[in-house]
């Protein structure tokens, strides 16, 4: 299949997470994948600059440690608590439940397009809906979540390239700097279910 440029819409997207260890109380996937709002696939290299002397018309670059952005996820509350049970499971002394993600971005014409996997997820924040008795909005929950490693891919990549290990080159006296490159969410409705998957295509440092 050939990849097209034509440019994907930001309304068009399904997030799923799932536990990496099954637990009692929590289904797979959590919340059925029902977010509204994604954002935060954002990735900073912490490039090193380095001065030489009598090199004054240019600079020297080397790369450093990778860092990445915290997944803010925003859905419509129900009755369906199990973000914060997740939450509150997550924080009981000597436990640690994290899980994996996938958030794919759908093409126009209903095919996967584009996936990104996190892995290493926690949650670090769970922020219940403002109330308001004068107004009919509809009550938004938000979850916050750091994650350890990130792979973008498409459908028909022969081969993929992770981005979480750190690499780095320390020399002489340097001054820290940094690049980003990022992929924004944005505003959802229903999303049709579909099936995708492929292997990993580069962005960035495996």
């Amino acid at each position: 299949m050939a990849i097209s440029d034509r440019p994907l819409t930001t309304f068009r997207f399904e997030v799923v997470i799932d536990l990496d260890k099954p637990t009692p109380g929590l289904s797979s996937p959590l919340c059925d994948a029902a977010f509204a709002e994604c954002d935060g696939l954002e990735q900073t290299m912490q490039h090193k600059t380095i001065e030489v002397g009598g090199v004054n018309d240019r600079q020297l670059h080397l790369i450093g440690p990778l860092s990445f952005g915290q997944l803010s996820l925003k859905r419509g509350m129900t009755a369906n608590l199990q973000l914060w049970n997740w939450f509150a499971q997550g924080t009981r002394p000597g436990s640690v439940l994290t899980g994996h993600c996938e958030v794919t971005l759908w093409a126009s014409d209903g095919t996967p397009s584009i996936q990104a996997s996190l892995t290493g997820c926690l949650p670090i924040k769970l922020r219940a809906p403002a109330l308001n008795a004068r107004d009919g909005l509809v009550a938004i929950e938000e979850l916050t979540l750091v994650y350890e490693r990130l792979i973008v891919a498409t459908p028909d990549a022969p081969g993929g390239i992770s981005i979480g290990a750190s690499l780095g080159v320390s020399a002489g006296a340097s001054v820290s700097a940094s690049a980003s490159a990022s992929i924004s969410g944005g505003v959802s409705a229903g999303i049709s279910a579909g099936a995708s998957g492929g292997a990993a295509v580069g962005v960035g440092f495996g």
